[in-house]
């Protein structure tokens, strides 16, 4: 799997995109993109489940202290991935296709040990 994560936020948001793909990938799913970015904002990653196209917002936490990983997507972020979901579908011609918003969780401890990488499917939906 991916390298241990630094102390950087930065550096553990990557490693944590890594742990969050290389998770998907062993579920099936073919990542499309990584990182997609547009004027207004970013999509961590794209990816394919089946004829579905999923946006996937990872979330990682090293500890509790500011709670778990998905309680960080609030609804001004489920608002902003779906519009940005929908820039992205029209910037690649992809009207027709259908998509969601899934959220993957990485949390570790203290020491930087992987805790769990839990992947929650439509996490946007009725937002």
């Amino acid at each position: 799997m991916a390298d241990r994560p630094t102390d950087s936020r930065r550096r553990l948001g990557a490693w944590g995109e890594k742990v969050a793909a290389v998770h998907l990938e062993a579920a099936g799913y073919l990542i499309v993109e990584r990182n997609w970015r547009c004027r207004e904002g970013e999509i961590d990653l794209v990816a394919q489940d089946g004829d579905i196209v999923v946006f996937v917002e990872v979330k990682t936490r090293r500890g509790r202290d500011f709670g778990a990983p998905e309680e960080a997507l609030t609804p001004h972020k489920a608002q902003k991935l779906t519009q940005l979901g929908q820039q992205y579908m029209a910037a690649h011609d992809l009207d027709d296709v259908d998509w969601r918003i899934d959220l993957v969780a990485v949390e570790l401890d203290a020491d930087g040990r992987l805790l769990r990488c839990e992947h929650i499917p439509n996490a946007v939906f009725g937002w």
